[in-house]
């Protein structure tokens, strides 16, 4: 696998872990116990920190990244071990 597929690969998986760690240690005004400002949804975080966002997604996508890097060297799981559709193997 050449360099820059890794390299595009590892982009892929950082954008998908930093939409998945979005949620992570969040805390809603009320959760806070902070006042709300006027027109603020219910919702909307207190307190953003968007740094430890982009270093908890680094990581996971790094983690992620070499699994499938490692599986795609080593072929641990290749396409005809993925059985789609209930027919019995060859």
């Amino acid at each position: 696998m050449q360099l820059t597929s890794i390299i595009a690969i590892y982009g892929l998986f950082w954008v998908l872990s930093a939409f998945l760690m979005l949620p992570f240690g969040v805390q809603t005004a009320d959760e806070a116990g902070i006042e709300k400002v006027p027109g603020q949804a219910d919702s909307a975080p207190a307190h953003f920190n968007g740094l430890k966002v982009v270093v908890r997604a680094t990581i996971l996508a790094a983690v992620l990244c070499a699994l499938f890097v490692a599986n795609y060297t080593e072929e641990w799981v290749t396409i005809d071990d993925i059985n789609l559709f209930g027919q019995p193997p060859e």
